[in-house]
């Protein structure tokens, strides 16, 4: 969860002319630390490994909570070995971890994309020691990815979308996404993944989905142990955000001064009826009141493979959006598989007209606004195992 920065400016009462005023005199105030969005400018010079080159790139993909997941063995030669790094799990929002292993889908899209502008076939073997079980992620390795050398491979263009993709959590202008860009979209789908791929736009199952995203989020927040996962995951102010690089982040001046006068603590975005969990909830909420336009990705299962397939799928999806300037925000809620969104989760299914056996893997709005900055990533060493 992250709250919207201005919110806390307005609702400050009696000090919103002095926080707002100040604000204004120092907009540095409390901003996203530059050694938090770094890795964005892809590796580093000097590297001339193409594995971790391509590793600083894959770090960048889309993953649930911002919490990168991902550990990567390098120990034999032209081959990556990809492992969940089970200390970065979401116990209580993704039980099952579906959508942390949809993340590593993500992440191996934009290594095989950064392999190819190295020069190089990602020769990939997912789940080489067999899946993980439904309920649970294990120690074996996603995937097993060769580096093979190959002259005639061309560069994706969507690999220049990488570093300017995002995901846009905040409210999107009121229009519906167009035609060519719904076309666009299926193209570069279909040319990839055989995976069924939905849209609804400016019409009644817009509507429903809108609905459905609400009271989604509102039953997460809602319940205290899965709002509790989001808030443990919160970076409140820059030196918060630099010590971690990772996880859901509040920061700049209207919450510098929020945090001076007790307004915003861990504690009170915990508590329902406070500045600082009211501000979360209208941040969350606000983005759906006027969305219009709603796609999703499934899959003929539920196995793990069917959800790395699902995470590549989403990130061309992302990389494509990016490049036609089109936002678009990943809503995880209403396909959490906890108790309390049973009900929800069926009716996300059905609105969305899923035939019975196959998975809604991924649920997103779309539209436009404008480009938000990059959220914290961790330094791509990392990631790689000792």
């Amino acid at each position: 969860m992250a709250m919207a920065r201005r919110n806390f400016i307005c609702v400050l009462g009696g000090g919103a002319i002095v926080a707002a005023g100040a604000a204004l005199a120092v907009p540095r105030l409390d901003a996203m630390p530059a050694s938090a969005i770094e890795g964005w400018s892809g590796p580093k010079a000097e590297e001339r490994d193409p594995r971790r080159r391509a590793i600083a790139w894959a770090i960048l993909a889309p993953n649930p909570h911002n919490m990168q997941s991902w550990l990567v063995d390098l120990k034999r030669p032209d081959e990556i070995v990809l492992y969940v790094d089970r200390d970065r799990l979401l116990p209580e929002t993704d039980p099952f971890g579906r959508q942390i292993v949809v993340g590593q889908g993500a992440f191996l899209e934009l290594l095989s994309l950064a392999l190819a502008a190295e020069g190089y076939r990602a020769d990939m073997a997912l789940f080489p020691e067999g899946e993980f079980a439904m309920d649970r992620i294990d120690g074996r390795p996603v995937a097993r990815v060769r580096l093979v050398k190959d002259p005639a491979i061309k560069v994706d263009p969507l690999f220049a979308q990488v570093p300017r993709r995002r995901s846009t959590k905040t409210p999107y202008e009121a229009r519906p996404l167009t035609e060519a860009h719904r076309q666009a979209l299926i193209a570069v789908h279909n040319a990839a993944s055989a995976l069924p791929l939905g849209f609804a736009v400016s019409d009644g199952r817009a509507g429903d989905l809108r609905d459905i995203a609400t009271k989604a989020s509102d039953v997460e927040m809602h319940t205290p142990r899965t709002h509790k996962e989001s808030i443990d995951r919160l970076r409140i102010g820059a030196a918060q955000i630099a010590a971690n690089r990772d996880g859901l982040v509040l920061n700049g001046p209207g919450v510098w001064f929020a945090r001076q006068l007790g307004l915003v603590t861990h504690e009170k975005a915990m508590t329902p009826g406070t500045t600082a969990w009211q501000s979360g909830r209208d941040f969350i909420l606000a983005p759906y009141a006027n969305a219009m336009s709603f796609g999703w990705i499934t899959a003929p299962s539920n196995r793990r493979s069917a959800q790395v397939v699902a995470g590549r799928a989403y990130a061309r999806l992302n990389l494509k959006a990016t490049e036609l300037g089109v936002a678009m925000q990943p809503h995880s809620q209403a396909l959490q598989e906890y108790p309390e969104m049973a009900d929800l989760y069926r009716a996300i299914h059905k609105t969305t007209i899923t035939a019975e056996g196959l998975t809604v893997q991924m649920f997103f709005r779309l539209g436009y606004a404008d480009i938000p900055g990059p959220a914290p990533r961790r330094l791509p060493d990392s990631i790689v195992m000792s």
